[in-house]
C-alpha cells in the first residue's frame, strides 16, 4: 500500500487485528482536520472498496495507540464480521429528489400571527397540518422510488430548501453486479417523473448502512480514542477482512 496516502499525505498501513484487517495512518492531533482530510480520508475509503468489502470508521475517530486499536476490534469482533457478511457483494447508490413543497401556496398566504388567542392557535393547527401532508408527500414518492428500483436496505431523509422545495436523500443498498441496472432505471424513472428533478451518485462503499450497523461499536472507539491525543496516535480509515489483495 505504498502509494496509498491517508490524512495529510500521511503513509496508510494495512493493521492485522485477529480475522480483520484496519486500515490506519498516523495523525499528529496538533494538525486540525479539516474538510481536505475528510477528502483524503474517503479517497482511502473509495480506493479500498474496489478491492474488499469495506466497513468505513467515522472520519475523526482516532486511538492513542496499536494497543487501543486492537482492544477495539477485539472487543467488537463478532458484530464487525457479521457486518462484514451483510455487505459483502454490497454497494450503495444516492438518489436526491426535488419535489415542488405540496404547501407552498398556502405558506404564501398565511399571515404571519405573533399574538396568543384563537387566531395564535388556528395557526398552529394549520401548520401541523401542512407538515403531516409534507411528509405523506415524502413518504409517498419514497415508496415509489422504493417500488421502481427494489433496493435490499435503503435509508431516507427529508428537508426542505429555502427556496420552496422537499428534497429527499434516499441511499440504496443494491447488489455491485446490479448497479448498471440501477442506472438503466434510474434513466426511465427520472423522464417518467417529470413533476420531480431527479439526481443519482455511485456507486459508492455503503456509508450509510455501515454506520447503521456499526453504531454502538463505533461510540466505543471515539470513547476509547478521544481526539484530543498525544503524537502519535492511529487514524483508522476503514475496516476489512484480512484475506484481501494487496493494494498497488
Amino acid at each position: 500500500m505504498e502509494s496509498v496516502h491517508g490524512v495529510s499525505g500521511n503513509q496508510v498501513f494495512l493493521y492485522p487485528a485477529s480475522d480483520l484487517a484496519v486500515i490506519v495512518s498516523e495523525h499528529n492531533p496538533q494538525e486540525p482536520l479539516n474538510q481536505k482530510s475528510g477528502v483524503d480520508h474517503a479517497r482511502v475509503i473509495a480506493d479500498c472498496f474496489q478491492h474488499s468489502t469495506v466497513l468505513p470508521f467515522r472520519f475523526g475517530t482516532v486511538f492513542n495507540d496499536d494497543e487501543s486499536l486492537r482492544k477495539s476490534i477485539r472487543s467488537n469482533q463478532r458484530q464487525f464480521l457479521g457486518n462484514i457478511d451483510k455487505l459483502r457483494g454490497k454497494t450503495e447508490m444516492h438518489l436526491k429528489i426535488f419535489v415542488d413543497d405540496c404547501c407552498a401556496r398556502e405558506i404564501e398566504r398565511q399571515l404571519p400571527v405573533e399574538k396568543v388567542g384563537r387566531e395564535y392557535l388556528t395557526n398552529l393547527r394549520e401548520s401541523a397540518s401542512r407538515q403531516r401532508e409534507r411528509q405523506t408527500r415524502a413518504r409517498a414518492v419514497s415508496f415509489q422510488m422504493h417500488r421502481l428500483f427494489l433496493p435490499l436496505d435503503e435509508d431516507v431523509s427529508c428537508r426542505l430548501t429555502e427556496s420552496g422545495k422537499m428534497v429527499l436523500d434516499i441511499a440504496h443498498l443494491i447488489d455491485r453486479k446490479c448497479v448498471e441496472r440501477y442506472q438503466n432505471k434510474f434513466s426511465t424513472t427520472s423522464a417518467m417523473m417529470r413533476e420531480c428533478q431527479m439526481q443519482v451518485s455511485g456507486p459508492w462503499p455503503p456509508y450509510h448502512f455501515v454506520h447503521r450497523l456499526t453504531r454502538g461499536a463505533h461510540a466505543q472507539t471515539t470513547a476509547v480514542a478521544p481526539l484530543q491525543a498525544p503524537a502519535g496516535v492511529a487514524t483508522p480509515v476503514v475496516l476489512l477482512p484480512e484475506a484481501i489483495p494487496v493494494l498497488a
